[in-house]
C-alpha cells in the first residue's frame, strides 16, 4: 500500500504528495564547509514521509524521512534548490492535531571533541488534510447498492433513477456482500484535498457483517483511500457504530459563525450513564478533522438507532438551499385525521402487499397504543428538531414535516409503514419508500402529501416498492443504498474551525 511503501511506484504517487523546496542563498563556502540537515521530531516519524528529487527518473526519488528515519544530510552539490515531496501518513486524530514540522538547520563544523553547533534554523508546518464528509445537496457521482436475494426490481428502479440523475451506478455482487444488503451502514464516503490534488476517501465502519471486506478490496484502490477505526473490544459495538447513524449537513452559519462544509451528525443515547453511543474511536476521529464541527443527536429511541430513520436533507434553491426533512407522527394522524373528516374512514392502508394485513385509517384512529406510542416518539424527534435548530441555526421554515407511524417493538420504534424520510436523494431526483397509504380518488395520500410538499422544491418524486426486500428487514432504501458525491468547491484550508 502507498502509505507502507517507502519507493515511488509511478509518477502518479508523487501527485499525491506536497511539494517542498529547500533554497540556500550565500557564498558556496558556507555549504562546503558546514552541513546542512534536514530533520523531523520522533513523534511525527510515521505521520509523514519526505522524498528527496535526485533527479527526474523514478528511482532517483530518495525517501530521505520518516518511518524512523529521523535526520538527513543533505549533501553539497553546488544546486541552489533540492527538491523535496512530502507525503501524510495518518490522518488528525484525537492524539495527533494533524500538524507536522519538517525543520532546516545548518550545522557549523567544530572540532572533534564538541558537538555542531547550528547556524541557521528554518521550519515547514504542514497541516495533513482533513478527512471530509460530503451532504446530499453535492451531485451525485457514484451509487452503490448490494444485490441480494429478491431484490432485481429494486436494483433496476435504482439504475433508472442513477441514469436519470447522471451518476454512475455499481452493484456490489451477493458473492462479495454475504446477503448483507445494508451498504448505507457499512461505510462513508468523503474525500481529502491538497491545493494540487481532491483524492476520494472511503471511511470503514467497525460494524463488520457480511459487506466487512467491501471497502478495503473493492473501493479502495488507485487514487481512491481507505481510513477505518476499530474500537479495542470488539464485542463492544453497536448498531449506533454503523454508518447509517453517521451524517452531515449542509454548509450553515450558526451565531454568525460559519461552516462552509456542513456540520457532522451522529447519533446516541439521551445523557445517561448506561447510555449507549458511537464508538469512541470513531467520535475521536470525527472530531478531530476540526472542520465539520459534529452534533450529537438522541437516535437510541429506534429499535435499530439510526439518525437516518427520522432526518435527512433535501436540496432546495431558495433560503439556505436546503430542508430539513423530520419523520412527523403528528403530521401523519393529523393526515389520517383530516381524510376521516372527509367521508374516507375505511380506505386501507398497505392495499396490494399480500404478505401485510390490510388496516384502514379508523382502525389506526382508534387505536390507543399505537398513538400513545407515537406520541412519545414525537417528543424524541421534537427534542432533535430542537437541537438542530440550535445547533445548525435552523427556523421552522427552514423544516417539513413528513407523515410517518412508528410501532413500538420491545419498546422502540420501527417504521409502522415504509419511512418516507429514509429515501435515497440524487440531485434533485429522490428515491423514496413506497409507503402503501389509504389510496382516495386513485392516489396513495402520504404520497400525494408528500409530493405537495417536495415537487414546489423543483425535486421529482420517485416512489419505489422495498417493503419485502428492506422494510421488513428493519431498514429502508438509503439504508440500502451509499453515494459518492462531488467535493465542496469551497476549500477547507480558507475555513477556521
Amino acid at each position: 500500500m502507498d502509505n507502507e511503501d517507502k519507493k515511488l511506484q509511478s509518477f502518479l504517487d508523487r501527485r499525491d504528495m506536497s511539494l517542498m523546496i529547500l533554497t540556500t542563498r550565500g557564498p558556496d563556502e558556507v555549504f562546503e564547509d558546514n552541513k546542512l540537515l534536514l530533520h523531523i521530531s520522533a513523534s511525527d516519524s510515521d505521520k509523514l514521509g519526505v522524498f528527496h528529487a535526485q533527479g527526474k527518473k523514478l528511482y532517483q526519488h530518495k525517501h530521505v524521512l520518516g518511518s524512523k528515519k529521523l535526520c538527513y544530510t543533505v549533501e553539497w552539490s553546488g544546486h541552489k534548490e533540492h527538491v523535496f515531496y512530502v507525503e501524510g501518513l495518518a490522518f488528525p486524530d484525537v492524539h495527533f492535531s494533524g500538524l507536522v514540522s519538517v525543520h532546516a538547520t545548518l550545522l557549523e563544523a567544530t572540532t572533534e571533541q564538541l558537538p555542531e553547533a547550528p547556524i541557521f534554523n528554518d521550519t515547514v508546518v504542514f497541516r495533513i488534510a482533513p478527512w471530509i464528509m460530503t451532504p446530499n445537496t453535492l451531485q451525485p457521482v457514484t451509487l452503490y447498492v448490494c444485490s441480494v436475494a429478491g431484490n432485481a426490481d429494486f436494483l433496476a428502479h435504482m439504475s433508472k433513477l442513477a441514469l436519470k440523475a447522471g451518476c454512475k451506478f455499481i452493484t456490489c455482487p451477493q458473492e462479495e456482500n454475504d446477503d448483507d444488503r445494508w451498504i448505507q451502514d457499512e461505510m462513508e464516503f468523503g474525500y481529502v484535498q491538497a491545493p494540487h490534488k481532491t483524492l476520494p476517501v472511503v471511511f470503514d465502519s467497525p460494524r463488520n457483517r457480511g459487506l466487512k471486506d467491501f471497502p478495503f478490496k473493492s473501493v479502495l484502490g488507485r487514487d481512491f483511500g481507505y481510513v477505518t477505526r476499530e474500537p479495542g473490544d470488539k464485542a463492544s459495538v453497536s448498531s449506533l457504530d454503523s454508518f447509517g447513524n453517521l451524517e452531515v449537513s449542509p454548509p450553515v452559519t450558526v451565531k454568525g459563525k460559519e461552516y462552509p462544509l456542513g456540520r457532522i451528525l451522529i447519533g446516541s443515547h439521551f445523557p445517561s450513564p448506561r447510555g449507549q453511543e458511537m464508538a469512541q474511536v470513531v467520535r475521536d476521529f470525527l472530531y478531530a478533522q476540526q472542520v465539520q464541527s459534529p452534533v450529537e443527536l438522541y437516535s437510541a429511541w429506534l429499535y435499530v438507532g439510526h439518525i437516518d430513520e427520522f432526518s435527512t436533507f433535501v436540496p432546495a434553491s431558495d433560503r439556505k438551499g436546503f430542508r430539513l426533512l423530520l419523520a412527523s407522527p403528528s403530521a401523519c394522524f393529523q393526515l389520517l385525521r383530516e381524510k376521516k373528516q372527509e367521508g374516507y374512514g375505511d380506505a386501507l392502508m398497505f392495499e396490494g402487499l399480500k404478505k401485510k394485513r390490510q388496516v384502514s385509517i379508523g382502525t389506526i384512529l382508534a387505536d390507543k397504543s399505537l398513538r400513545n406510542a407515537n406520541e412519545y416518539f414525537q417528543k424524541c424527534i421534537d427534542w432533535n428538531r430542537d437541537v438542530l435548530k440550535e445547533e445548525l441555526e435552523l427556523t421552522e421554515e427552514d423544516i417539513m414535516d413528513i407523515p410517518q407511524l412508528f410501532s413500538c417493538n420491545s419498546g422502540r420504534a420501527t417504521a409502522y409503514f415504509p419511512d418516507m424520510v429514509n429515501m435515497l436523494v440524487l440531485g434533485k431526483y429522490l428515491g423514496i419508500p413506497k409507503p402503501f397509504g389509504p389510496v382516495i380518488n386513485e392516489q396513495c395520500c402520504l404520497e400525494e402529501k408528500v409530493r405537495s410538499l417536495l415537487e414546489p422544491l423543483g425535486l421529482s418524486c420517485n416512489f419505489i416498492d422495498d417493503f419485502e426486500t428492506y422494510h421488513q428487514n428493519f431498514g429502508e432504501i438509503h439504508c440500502g443504498t451509499n453515494v459518492r458525491r462531488k467535493p465542496f468547491s469551497f476549500k477547507w484550508w480558507n475555513m477556521t474551525p
